[in-house]
């Protein structure tokens, strides 16, 4: 399974050359606070029930051409999505850590450098 950690993503999207950005989580998380750019397909819940259909009943919602990153709280049910994805022939990839991640990587939390250096270490 591929990932791509808060620090790659933000390299990529200020580059120009950032790939979809598919967030799942449910629409209220998405409207509070979201990537910019990222495009909300609400199947969360769903998946972390272990319901593929849901997503696999909106794909036409995601485009086919190009690398999509699965964005969640966590990053744990976006790998459920991101597997989802590559099955269905995407370039699918999970954003490390999630919207959790994220947050950290922006603020430059001592957590989200701990977790990093982790990852680099792998």
């Amino acid at each position: 399974m591929s990932t791509i950690r808060p620090d790659e993503l933000d390299d990529r999207l200020e580059s120009g050359e950032g790939p979809f950005l598919l967030d799942i989580r449910p629409r209220p998380d998405f409207e509070s606070q979201a990537i910019e750019h990222s495009h909300n397909v609400p199947v969360y819940d769903e998946l972390r029930r272990g319901d593929e259909s849901a997503l696999q009943d909106r794909l036409e919602e995601i485009p086919s051409d190009g690398e999509v990153v699965v964005v969640c709280k966590m990053g744990v049910v976006a790998k459920r999505a991101t597997d989802v994805l590559t099955e269905e022939g995407y370039d699918a990839a999970t954003l490390a850590g999630g919207m959790s991640g994220w947050n950290g990587y922006q603020k430059g939390s001592l957590g989200y450098k701990l977790r990093s250096l982790l990852w680099k270490l792998r």
